[in-house]
């Protein structure tokens, strides 16, 4: 299959009107070609970058749903198994020149949420679209739980309100 070619939009002025970004259809990586040659950015760089950024916000305890969390902890118990994903919990739709990125976060107990996702938002945009040159068009963030600084989540029962 042939790769779909778009012209890049460049913030810089008297950018190379020669240069483009385009999706790889087999690959699953977005290219940045120029006349020097051809950059390919894979859809897993674009989660681990946005993985990294958003563990970097203060009151972000973890990515990931209940079962992604659960199965990362055994994996990283795992010898040889290269440790913690960073990109756990990260999804992304890498287009052309754009992408959107979804994250399942767990935050920490007495954060406030609509700050948190706002801080978030601004850090992954920025390192994403720093380093690979993409826009980053939205961040959708799923809070899936609170974490309690007491909490041992595999350990205690629920808690009964009367």
């Amino acid at each position: 299959m042939s790769s779909t070619t778009a012209e890049a939009s460049s913030g810089q002025s008297g950018a190379s009107s020669s240069g483009a970004l385009a999706r790889s259809a087999s690959s699953g990586s977005t290219e940045l070609v120029t006349g020097q040659g051809k950059t390919s950015i894979a859809d897993g760089v674009v989660r681990k970058i946005a993985g990294i950024a958003t563990r970097e916000v203060n009151g972000v305890f973890n990515l990931g749903s209940g079962g992604t969390r659960a199965f990362g902890a055994l994996r990283e118990r795992i010898p040889g198994s290269g440790g913690p994903n960073i990109a756990q919990g990260v999804s992304v739709e890498v287009g052309e020149r754009q992408a959107a990125i979804d994250l399942d976060i767990v935050v920490e107990y007495g954060v406030g949420i609509v700050d948190l996702a706002q801080a978030i938002r601004r850090n992954v945009i920025t390192a994403v679209e720093r380093m690979t040159g993409l826009e980053v068009t939205e961040v959708n963030i799923a809070v899936d739980d609170i974490h309690i600084e007491d909490d041992s989540d595999d350990q205690q029962a629920p808690s009964r309100v009367q």
